[in-house]
């Protein structure tokens, strides 16, 4: 509109069922508009939950391991790794060394290298082995954590809703009401609906 007196500004908004909103109070001349005020924190509300819903958080598991572990054990931590790495979490893979084991470095290394190529189709090292006081550590990050983590959102997010749903009208089917809340009348025994 331009520049407009405020007391015009304030009847143009109050004839058409608007709000008048200081937008840039330290501008000169101050910037202001005329929009609906309740309509325009909604949508900013749902924009900013969409926008939190869609960014992906991907959380920083870890796994540790000792030198001498056993060939099942291993397996097991191996496959929990797998699933963190599906899930679209980053992993931070830990072999701590006690005792005598500090001298003997190149084995934690080596078993480094031995979970790193079992999590080739899965993932890819971010940082390679690196020793940190009595832990050699190395991080992991997932392959295609985008696609995986949002198509697994939308699907809980679809179950959850549909169980909600079902929890709901068995709720309702047993206080005798129908989905809209109104009574269901058994006409065989001369009962009247609600």
């Amino acid at each position: 509109m331009g520049r407009i007196a405020t007391s015009r500004a304030l009847e143009y908004a109050r004839k058409e069922n608007l709000d008048l909103v200081l937008v840039a109070p330290n501008a000169n001349p101050p910037v202001a508009k005329i929009l609906d005020f309740g309509k325009y924190k909604y949508e900013l509300e749902h924009r900013q939950r969409e926008s939190r819903r869609n960014q992906l958080g991907a959380d920083m598991k870890e796994i540790r391991f000792r030198l001498r572990i056993d060939q099942n054990d291993f397996n097991v931590k191996m496959n929990s790794v797998i699933k963190f790495l599906k899930a679209g979490d980053k992993v931070k893979v830990q072999i701590q060394l006690r005792g005598r084991e500090q001298q003997h470095t190149e084995y934690g290394v080596n078993m480094l290298q031995r979970v790193a190529e079992q999590v080739v189709g899965y993932g890819t090292i971010t940082s390679e082995p690196t020793a940190e006081g009595r832990n050699i550590s190395m991080l992991i990050s997932p392959l295609n954590k985008k696609e995986l983590t949002v198509s697994e959102q939308r699907r809980r997010g679809g179950d959850a809703k549909s169980a909600r749903a079902a929890r709901q009208a068995a709720r309702l089917a047993a206080k005798g009401l129908d989905a809209s809340g109104r009574k269901v009348g058994n006409k065989e025994k001369g009962h009247k609906n609600a």
